[in-house]
């Protein structure tokens, strides 16, 4: 009974700070003579046991409750805490319990909120702003390849649909591979994510990312489009050797070249090779490199950079402490920051100088409207931002994402085609 009642509470180190930790710890040596002569016995008729308690134990253990639980404000409040605490040693002794056991209830999840916390850990490992980025940049570069309002038949969307199914699944493949071989570092950086936070394990991220590379490259050789396998394989070698942890590889510890792998995936495959499936699969036309496609690619390529750049500022710390050399690690993240800000300014700038130049009317309104108000509003928030919240800064890249996939969207030259018919 003795051990029960120690058990039951922690016991400080210093019992000159706590005398109530004397006087219980005096319960394993028998001092002061109270261990043989003091008990009182309290019978529970429920149980038909009885349970023997010390007098002087149990004033201990009122004292030790006003110490621990001196916060406890109004005598009311205090009152029903009483209550509670001794209804509950009476409900613990009488059904044999120790007095410290309290039995945990047990709430099995129903199988819809399994299903929920199943797709929302999903969710997060996909990374659904590259998810979106990647779909929305697809539909763009295809609406270059529109050259009349028949264009925009069953044919264009099933060729697009199946561009976007094969890029999605090779998305995933890439962010997935990523997190498996960040587990530590997104420990510190983004300790939300499945793999990180122990939701998946680490053969259950295998088996996803596996299995998604499986689908692409397999949706990719169904469709027997060569534009389109040749982007997912490109994609696929880029973004394994930007992640994985292998001799010369684990290319994103090198910043420059980490930067050219992202701006080669989003600038240059997605743009050309897509745009080439369509064209040249879809529509059985010549491969033609057009003025659209110039300047949409030239556009992405600032989108790109700044993604590389500034996908690094809220990761420093875990850049750090795990050898990361990004380029925030080496200037700093005021810097990065401003550079960022600077080369999306430029491709806004070259943006509403293309749209002046436009004989469309309406590409030019769109155009030049357009940028000029999303310029002012990246640079009135760019200003306000908080760098040293690591919560600011990763809002504001969100906010990058959803600002530069807008304008994929409204592309000037696909506009002025549209806007002809």
């Amino acid at each position: 009974m003795e051990s029960l009642i120690i058990g039951s509470f922690p016991i400080p180190s210093s019992s000159r700070s706590f005398p109530v930790a004397a006087e219980l710890s005096s319960l394993t040596t028998g001092g002061n003579g109270w261990r043989g002569d003091n008990f009182k016995t309290c019978h529970f008729p429920c149980s038909h046991a009885a349970v023997h308690v010390s007098r002087r134990a149990w004033n201990i253990l009122e004292n030790y409750d006003v110490m621990r639980f001196d916060h406890v404000g109004s005598n009311h409040e205090r009152s029903a805490f009483y209550q509670r605490r001794n209804t509950k040693y009476l409900v613990n002794a009488a059904s044999g319990h120790p007095l410290e056991s309290e039995p945990e209830v047990y709430h099995p999840k129903s199988p819809w909120k399994s299903v929920q916390d199943s797709l929302n850990a999903f969710y997060r490992f996909s990374r659904p702003h590259t998810i979106i980025g990647t779909a929305l940049s697809i539909i763009s570069v295809s609406l270059l390849t529109v050259e009349k309002l028949s264009d925009l038949s069953p044919l264009f969307f099933a060729g697009m649909l199946e561009a976007i199914v094969a890029a999605l699944l090779m998305n995933i493949y890439i962010v997935g591979l990523n997190q498996l071989s960040d587990i530590e570092i997104d420990k510190v950086n983004k300790p939300y994510l499945p793999l990180a936070s122990g939701e998946y394990s680490v053969m259950t991220g295998v088996t996803i990312v596996s299995s998604f590379a499986i689908m692409s490259f397999s949706l990719g050789w169904i469709v027997g489009s060569w534009p389109l396998f040749w982007a997912l394989f490109v994609s696929f070698i880029l973004g394994t050797a930007y992640s994985i942890n292998l001799p010369m590889l684990r290319w994103k510890r090198f910043a420059f070249i980490a930067a050219m792998c992202i701006l080669a995936v989003r600038a240059v495959i997605v743009q050309i090779a897509f745009y080439l499936h369509m064209q040249t699969f879809v529509y059985r036309r010549p491969a033609v490199v057009s003025r659209p496609l110039i300047f949409a690619t030239a556009f992405m390529s600032f989108f790109s950079v700044v993604i590389a750049l500034f996908k690094d500022i809220p990761d420093i710390d875990g850049d750090k402490i795990y050898g990361i050399r990004s380029f925030t690690v080496r200037l700093g993240q005021k810097r990065v920051f401003w550079i960022c800000i600077s080369l999306l300014q430029m491709a806004y700038s070259v943006a509403m100088l293309v749209g002046v130049a436009s004989s469309c009317l309406w590409s030019k309104y769109v155009t030049v409207l357009g940028h000029a108000a999303l310029a002012i509003i990246l640079w009135n928030r760019a200003k306000s931002i908080d760098l040293t919240s690591k919560a600011a800064i990763t809002s504001f890249y969100m906010f990058i994402w959803k600002v530069t996939v807008y304008l994929s969207l409204m592309n000037v030259n696909a506009a002025r085609r549209l806007f002809k018919f």
